[in-house]
């Protein structure tokens, strides 16, 4: 928990006088626009379900505007199903906060509950009752003599599927409102009081006025300007924006003569909301629906405009003449230097905090939407240095998180993730009771964009490294941690694996081995794997190979051992036939395929033979690295992979390792990677996403499998090994010492030691010239005895016995004669050859070799054997 302590590093003012009587919560959703909204506030009354409470609040806050009846003015609602009591008492200051309706919702099911119900909610209006213009009641469950009573306050429902009617009754409240607005709006511009013009004053400032003199020119002045400002707020609450804006100007003028900065500022943001509402109608708030534009032409409002006025003491009775003269709507620029000059203005009284806050929250929309992104950070950096007083931990986590949405909103996304994770670690911060793991988590997941951090391993394969390696570690530490107090082990290791594989190297060297000491002891207890975890919010982890754990540089799939490899029998498919392509010419190359990755490979491989691949691995970690069941990944065929454990010494240079596995049908063989268990983590390594690993092609034909024929002789076998004729044969050498003339019998012995039968045998004989010697023809044999054995099934043998009988021909081999011993001749070399596939094994009756061998020419016999599986 002390790694996650140190996140708290942000600096807010805090002050430690309690004020008298101020706002306490802020509304971070505020907007510009919404100084032209009317507040209505709906609460359930009694025991209501939840789910039902706001499937019907859900409907009536679809009423966000009405057109009034004759009229071409609209009215904007703001509903609240929340709202504290302290914050309506700055309804005179600014008039959007002010409750002015109330719908409540109950639940009733007799007639005997009802007075408590109607009780109830003549108890709820109580609170609001200084500032309430109308209010209603919508009671479900109740039928009846009572329900069928007409009221236009209450509306019965049985149920709250039956309902229709509820967004009309909605509507017939808002125009109730409009009405006492607009002629709350005409009272106080038609005030009979004469000279006396009530001063209006926030709560924390009534202490102040009280023994002022109320007849000083000073004072009259705070007065209309005061009142100046309110007839602004409510002219844009009831549609007519130019004449609000008329007011506000002579506010500013009369509140600026006075000194009175806090109305000042308020005269001037709203001065600012009318101008946003002229040049932004579609809004600031990012809402997909745009509001109309509700824009009073001046001839249009002289003609609405009622005389009647404030008189000489400030508010004229027709503000058509004022409308020409005065600059009404600021410019853009404008707009954004009276903001900064209300701002500074509220920031004089310790007591408006909250203004001032939800000041900088608008100025900073418009200046989004103004595309001005480093002005817009300025006002946010002074929202995070307001003093609210002490702030509950939800409070906290709110404000945190509206800041990091705002800068997202301008464009700062680290200084979002910042704030975004303070919020985070203020989800468990040490004094609350129940830390909140789960949205500190969810929180800390919304942070990873900000810091260019992303869960798929595949994205930190492209290329450099983006962002700061340290507080990406940081990030993901945290990350383990947290979902560790979740009690997801599983997550654990999922982020662990991730740190480990992508962070590699900015890791230290004890960082490495922390690291990876902590993830054995988690998948002690939940190993790792390749399946894809998903979050309940639907967020998917996608699984984390460890291609570095070892690294791979390169991979080459090996051909079968000499004695195993197939070769073409040239019997079986003539010379005339050819495996090329029959068009002559062809214009179009395949180039994706020579591009491909997995190009296909010269040699084959046979079914039911062990297969090598050889890999080239490096351990780049400072310790001996033991990589466990590491085996080959494959496609197209049925494959058989034989796992191996390697131990890789520290920091090695590049090891050899060969994989080994078994094909078991035939086919098309794709090397698509390799798997691995490191640390109790399976991976699954698949090549195409290794771009530096070299290969010289992954694709290979398997064919058939085919007969496997041991051939034994009962002559002794001879040390001299010449090379084979060709790469078809294979030599295996016996050794003979004969007289010219002279006859022995060599008795061959043919085992059929695979799994294919043997249905063809063929014995030929060649004449090899050595040293300029010719040798006559001395092997002969009978091969119907064994022939008649065939096919010969697996496991079975057959015997044929070759005459050897030397006849050698000395004319004109003058110089040979001094090689001869008597009248005999030594023939150490007597290769049996098969030009398909056999597996020699050494007699133990081992004769020594004759002293001549090294004089010795050689007779060949050979032995083909055919079988249908494969005749390519």
């Amino acid at each position: 928990m002390s790694d996650l302590k140190d996140i708290f590093i942000l600096a807010v003012i805090r002050d430690c006088e309690q004020p008298h009587v101020k706002m306490s919560v802020p509304d971070y959703m505020q907007c510009a626009e919404d100084h032209q909204t009317v507040l209505v506030v709906v609460q359930p009354v009694g025991i209501v379900p939840e789910d039902q409470f706001f499937k019907i609040y859900k409907r009536i806050a679809s009423v966000s505007q009405v057109s009034v009846r004759d009229s071409q003015r609209l009215l904007y609602i703001r509903y609240r199903h929340h709202y504290l009591p302290e914050n309506n008492e700055w309804g005179d200051f600014q008039t959007h906060r002010k409750v002015v309706g109330l719908i409540a919702i109950t639940t009733c099911d007799s007639a005997k509950e009802w007075p408590q119900t109607s009780d109830r909610f003549h108890g709820q209006k109580e609170v609001y009752s200084s500032t309430l213009y109308d209010s209603r009641l919508l009671v479900f469950g109740l039928q009846g003599e009572i329900a069928e009573q007409q009221r236009t306050d209450v509306a019965f429902y049985p149920d709250f599927e039956d309902c229709s009617d509820v967004e009309k009754r909605v509507e017939d409240f808002v125009e109730s409102i409009f009405i006492v607005l607009e002629s709350k709006r005409l009272d106080r511009a038609t005030d009979k009081s004469g000279d006396k013009i009530p001063l209006l004053c926030v709560p924390f400032e009534k202490k102040d006025f009280v023994g002022l003199d109320t007849d000083s020119r000073h004072y009259k002045k705070r007065c209309q300007g005061r009142m100046r400002k309110h007839v602004g707020d409510l002219c844009l609450q009831a549609g007519m924006l130019q004449d609000a804006l008329v007011h506000y100007h002579m506010a500013v003028e009369l509140l600026r003569g006075v000194n009175d900065f806090l109305w000042l500022g308020a005269a001037l943001e709203g001065l600012c909301s009318a101008s946003v509402i002229f040049h932004y109608p579609g809004g600031t708030a990012g809402k997909k629906a745009g509001r109309k534009p509700s824009v009073s032409q001046p001839a249009d409002a002289g003609k609405r405009h009622r005389p009647g006025a404030l008189t000489a003491n400030g508010i004229s009775a027709d503000t058509s003449a004022e409308i020409g003269r005065t600059k009404n709507c600021l410019s853009q620029e404008d707009i954004i230097e009276k903001y900064k000059e209300a701002i500074s203005y509220y920031g004089k009284y310790k007591n408006a905090g909250v203004i001032e806050l939800e000041a900088c929250v608008k100025a900073v929309r418009v200046l989004a939407i103004q595309k001005r992104a480093r002005e817009a950070s300025e006002f946010l950096q002074n929202a995070v240095y307001i003093n609210l007083g002490q702030l509950s931990e939800e409070e906290k986590i709110q404000r945190y998180s509206i800041l990091s949405e705002l800068y997202e909103l301008i464009g700062f996304l680290r200084k979002s993730a910042f704030f975004k994770r303070v919020a985070a670690m203020q989800c468990v911060a040490p004094t609350i009771p129940e830390p909140g793991w789960r949205a500190c988590y969810k929180l800390l997941l919304e942070t990873l964009p900000g810091y260019s951090l992303s869960l798929d391993p595949k994205d930190f394969s492209k290329g450099t490294h983006r962002g700061w390696a340290a507080v990406q570690m940081r990030l993901l530490h945290e990350l383990v941690y947290a979902s560790r107090r979740m009690g997801n082990p599983g997550l654990s290791v999922r982020h662990l694996s991730f740190l480990l594989q992508t962070m590699l190297d900015f890791l230290s060297d004890q960082e490495k081995k922390e690291v990876t000491q902590s993830l054995e002891n988690y998948t002690s207890k939940c190993p790792g794997g390749m399946e894809v975890i998903t979050l309940p919010d639907g967020l998917k982890l996608p699984p984390v190979p460890f291609t570095k754990l070892p690294i791979v540089r390169s991979v080459k799939l090996l051909n079968l051992p000499v004695s195993l490899r197939p070769h073409k029998v040239k019997s079986l498919l003539g010379d005339s036939m050819t495996t090329a392509s029959p068009f002559i010419y062809s214009p179009i190359i395949m180039h994706s395929r020579g591009e491909e990755r997995c190009k296909k490979i010269e040699f084959q491989w046979v079914q039911g033979d062990v297969c090598e691949v050889q890999f080239m691995v490096y351990n780049p970690m400072p310790y001996e690295l033991r990589v466990e069941n590491m085996g080959l990944m494959t496609s197209g065929v049925e494959f058989e992979s034989l796992p191996a454990g390697l131990t890789l010494p520290a920091e090695s240079g590049l090891y050899p390792v060969t994989l080994v596995g078994v094909p078991r049908t035939a086919g098309n063989i794709t090397v698509t990677g390799y798997n691995t268990s490191v640390f109790g983590v399976t991976s699954d390594c698949l090549l195409e996403l290794l771009p530096s690993v070299k290969t010289s092609g992954c694709l290979v034909e398997v064919i058939p499998s085919l007969p496997r024929l041991q051939l034994s002789t009962s002559l002794p076998r001879s040390a001299h090994m010449p090379h084979p004729m060709s790469k078809e044969e294979l030599s295996s050498t016996v050794s003979v010492q004969l007289f010219n003339g002279e006859t022995q019998q060599m008795t061959i012995t043919l085992e059929n030691i695979g799994s294919v039968d043997i249905e063809t045998l063929e014995l030929t004989s060649k004449i090899v010239t050595t040293k300029e010697k010719m040798f006559g023809e001395f092997l002969s044999w009978e091969l119907d005895e064994a022939l008649s054995h065939l096919p010969l099934k697996p496991g079975q043998a057959v015997t044929l016995t070759v005459n050897i009988q030397v006849k050698v021909d000395f004319s004109g081999q003058e110089h040979l004669l001094q090689d001869l011993n008597d009248d005999g001749i030594s023939v150490t070399g007597l290769p049996i050859s098969s030009p398909l596939r056999q597996v020699l094994k050494p007699r133990p009756e081992t004769k020594p070799v004759s002293s001549e061998s090294g004089k010795a020419e050689y007779s060949h016999i050979k032995v083909n054997t055919q079988t249908p599986l494969y005749n390519a």
